[in-house]
């Protein structure tokens, strides 16, 4: 008997947030890739959120870039990679010959790996001469760089993963890690769990799903963090709390820090004022921060996303120096990044204003240490432009080439309607992507197809330092390269030697040698915390087998490669005088509008919103305000507002969450012009930007909410690309093996028999049933082909439709029946099919309804109950935030009954 082979599962790391699991991939036979978290990785001992769970079902090469394009006459069509290449190298060397170095630019992401990272860095700012590379980090993490390197002289976390494990008081500021770092945030639940006398904070103007795990939420005022830590550190100083051997040992700058924190904040009842939070809520933080010695401090884009953000970062450091709690377990600030690997771009260099190995560029002894090493023709001297300035030189026209390698800042960028003036003015627009259509590729002249997770092969560094190895387990498709080696074959054109790297371990190796290259304070040298003398020499075999490792990495006894989890670097106190957002509200613009992330999708949705699972908890982008502001300004709950800032405008469905206080909106950033018609919040962002780091101020743009009125509503499900360009809104939402448009108009429609079948693209003679209420404004139509649902469109005067969930299931169906027909044109089942609702848990598919029902059926009270019965909350722990507020809700509903 032949006895098939066990697929392997290949070790490797998620592809989204900064956590950085561990996961195993594992071909299964059907051909699919079942994805797991990696017990053996320390990241995430085996947990995986939703999104991570998910990666199996975003493979798919539905939409992929899969050969290099060129545009000819105004279109794009397939080119050679020889043509490809050589128009981008001869573009980059026409322009630099004829305008300088400084005309040509790299933006480049966070989702590269170190080694291709390293590469495009290397070209830039050692071969062509300009540090004009900059990276969509800058938009999430350069505050937290910038302030890193105030305080502690270098781009340092201090801590790791574990100080959770030991903390006796967790503070998260500015983070819904509930959502955005599901694994860590229930690493903080089960302490919780495990020491309930663990204090947890969290310091933000939503009351988010994060705040359902809090002994105490401070809902501060948007913008005001540094009034709230600079009233920390004086209550710090005048409690005695301070501790005075660590500071006079190891810390510089008290004196100027305490007295700009004393100027404006030494009154608790001043911070109270300013920040409008409870004064018993606001001495309750303070006087725990200052009774508990183990306290970790986990910030995140809330800080960071701010025209004040590194002083904001550098406020709550300065109380963890004035406390000596750095470096030790259990204690520490600690940035929670955004994306696998922003740390690891930074340790290369990937930011505009800095160098390879933690060095910097406006140090001679680091540019000639970098270029000695590098034995590069030349080297930048002076830091290029930040994102924004990069693209507003775009449009000025003094950049003129710009390749743009695995990002949408068409979407992703503030005041994203300047973007697309850029790039349509820019003379030569370069993008290495895995999709074919995104918001940004449309302005391209060059596009060139990468490699996705999945086919990659390099390192990622998390937001504990932590070095892990990201392994191919599919083939590259189509013509596919990886960016390290595009990159490469761009500089040999360009005549440039040093670019013959075979493999990523010979890249890797490079870097790790650089970092340890005369790194000491010896003649000649430059002593940096980055290290990683442990990993150089690696070949391909002991590079293929690399466990996860934190740097700084250390060569131990018989050569081992030795990590480090902490690092005591001491600091520097940095006077952080306190100031409002760039722009304020206005007559005009009366709101604060506020942007972040949702719970099932990442960034602009290229990867996610391929997971029909990932869609059913949010399938539409949202518009959430106080009720009195939905009051205020005209605009109910489930129906359709115009959101418009001085920058550009957009239109979501209206949300009463009831986590935000008045004069503010929260709007996701993950929709774009592939997902939604005018869904792109990018738009609304002000340009203003944190003056030494550079980040935009995406938590604080003066924006106004107006109704968006339609005369009907509606929805269709097609198995089918639509074009609708006839339609006022739309929101495109992945079924399975279906598509979802949600619908509205601004016209009324003479026809809707005639417009449906025009919409669908279904001609005469099909099977085609239909209903109308012309009374009523009704109307339903389904089409059929060989007696199965092939599309389906309902439309409605009212925004009260039918089920999707019900109508959903039908698409499973190979042959649809004579009760299912029916039921379809009664726009409700006609069996005993339950709506399950939105989806709450997505890793088991359980909706909100069913979970309601089962909790007041079955009298559950506990979320372990819950698990029990329907598995909700079992796995990742992202929905149980969720199921604790049903708890309550159906807890009250009983109550109410008894009365």
């Amino acid at each position: 008997m032949k006895i098939s082979p066990i697929p392997l599962a290949v070790r490797t790391t998620c592809a989204y947030c900064g956590v950085g699991c561990g996961v195993q991939a594992t071909p299964q036979a059907d051909g699919s890739i079942g994805v797991k978290g990696d017990p053996a990785h320390p990241a995430n001992n085996g947990k995986l959120c939703v999104k991570g769970s998910a990666l199996g079902e975003t493979l798919g090469l539905e939409g992929r870039l899969l050969h290099p394009q060129v545009r000819e006459d105004g279109a794009m069509r397939r080119a050679s990679w020889d043509e490809a290449l050589e128009r981008v190298a001869r573009g980059f060397s026409d322009i630099i010959a004829e305008h300088g170095p400084g005309s040509v630019a790299l933006y480049v992401s966070g989702q590269l790996l170190t080694e291709d990272y390293y590469v495009a860095n290397k070209l830039m700012k050692g071969y062509i001469g300009t540090a004009n590379i900059d990276t969509n980090s800058r938009l999430c993490m350069s505050s937290s760089v910038a302030g890193h390197k105030r305080a502690f002289g270098a781009d340092i976390v201090p801590g790791c993963y574990e100080d959770f494990d030991l903390a006796d008081m967790v503070v998260l500021t500015g983070s819904n890690a509930a959502w955005c770092h599901p694994v860590l945030f229930q690493r903080i639940a089960r302490l919780k769990e495990r020491r309930p006398e663990v204090m947890v904070v969290v310091i933000d103007p939503r009351r988010t799903a994060t705040c359902e795990l809090a002994d105490l939420h401070l809902p501060v005022k948007p913008g005001t963090d540094v009034w709230l830590f600079n009233g920390l550190l004086s209550f710090l100083a005048r409690e005695g709390a301070m501790d005075a051997p660590y500071i006079d040992g190891r810390t510089t700058g008290l004196a100027e820090a305490l007295a700009v924190a004393n100027a404006d904040c030494a009154d608790p009842m001043e911070v109270v004022r300013i920040c409008r939070v409870e004064p018993a809520k606001l001495l309750a933080f303070y006087r725990a921060f200052a009774a508990t010695a183990k306290v970790v401090t986990a910030y995140s884009q809330g800080v960071n996303q701010s025209s004040a953000g590194t002083d904001k970062v550098n406020s709550i450091i300065n109380c963890h120096l004035a406390t000596g709690r750095i470096g030790r377990p259990g204690m520490g600030p600690f940035s929670l990044t955004g994306q696998p690997n922003a740390m690891g771009g930074r340790e290369v260099g990937g930011m505009a204003n800095m160098l390879a190995a933690h060095m910097d560029l406006d140090k001679p002894e680091h540019r000639d240490l970098v270029q000695g090493f590098w034995n590069s023709p030349r080297i930048a001297d002076k830091p290029g432009l930040k994102a924004v300035d990069l693209f507003h030189a775009i449009e000025a026209g003094k950049v003129k080439a710009v390749w743009i390698i695995g990002t949408n800042p068409m979407v992703s960028l503030p005041d994203a309607n300047q973007v697309q003036r850029a790039l349509e003015k820019c003379e030569l627009v370069v993008a290495s992507e895995i999709m074919a259509s995104t918001d940004t590729t449309a302005f391209a002249d060059v596009l060139l197809p990468a490699l996705g997770w999945g086919e990659k092969d390099g390192t990622v560094t998390n937001s504990e330092r932590c070095i892990s190895r990201q392994r191919a387990f599919l083939p590259a498709p189509g013509e596919a390269r990886a960016d390290w080696k595009i990159l490469c074959q761009v500089a040999q054109r360009m005549g440039f030697d040093g670019f013959e790297f075979g493999a990523p371990h010979e890249i890797f190796d490079e870097h790790a040698r650089l970092s340890s290259w005369r790194n000491g304070a010896d003649e000649g040298g430059v002593k940096r915390a980055f290290k990683l003398e442990g990993l150089a020499g690696l070949g391909a075999h002991d590079y293929d087998t690399l466990d996860p490792v934190q740097w700084p990495v250390l060569r131990g006894p018989g050569g081992a490669a030795v990590g480090t989890a902490r690092i005591d670097c001491g600091g520097k106190f940095v006077a952080t005088a306190p100031r409002g957002p760039v722009h304020a509200a206005s007559a005009e613009y009366p709101l604060a509008l506020n942007t972040g992330r949702v719970r099932d999708q990442w960034h602009t949705m290229t990867r996610t919103g391929k997971a029909p699972r990932l869609a059913g908890h949010v399938p539409e982008s949202f518009v959430d305000l106080h009720p009195h502001d939905a009051l205020l300004y005209g605009v109910r709950e489930g129906e359709l507002a115009r959101v418009s800032s001085a920058w550009g405008s957009m239109v979501a469905r209206v949300q009463l969450g009831g986590g935000i206080t008045r004069g503010s909106v929260f709007v996701p950033i993950h929709w774009n012009g592939q997902t939604a018609s005018d869904a792109r919040v990018g738009a609304l962002v002000s340009p203003a930007v944190d003056p030494v780091s550079g980040e935009p101020e995406f938590k604080h743009t003066p924006v106004m909410v107006e109704h968006f009125g339609v005369s009907w509503h509606g929805f269709l499900l097609t198995r089918r690309e639509l074009a609708l360009d006839g339609v006022a809104h739309w929101t495109r939402i992945q079924g399975s093996g279906f598509a979802r448009y949600e619908l509205a108009g601004r016209t009324t429609i003479a026809a809707r028999g005639a417009w449906a079948r025009s919409l669908l693209g279904v001609g005469e003679g099909e099977d085609w049933l239909e209903y109308e209420d012309r009374a009523d404004g009704v109307y339903r139509a389904v089409h059929l082909v060989d007696d199965r649902i092939e599309q389906c469109v309902f439309v409605s005067a009212r925004p009260d439709l039918p089920s999707r969930a019900w109508l959903a299931g039908l698409f499973d169906l190979e042959t649809i029946g004579r009760e299912e027909r029916a039921g379809l044109l009664a726009g409700r089942s006609l069996g005993k099919t339950v709506d399950a609702g939105p989806t709450v848990c997505a890793c088991f598919g359980v909706g909100r309804n069913t979970l309601y029902e089962t909790i007041r059926f079955r009298k559950l009270t506990e979320v372990s109950e819950v698990t029990a019965c329907l598995k909700a909350g079992g796995n990742c722990g992202s929905c149980v935030p969720e199921i604790k507020s049903l708890l309550v809700e159906a807890r009250m509903a009983e109550d109410m009954l008894e009365e």
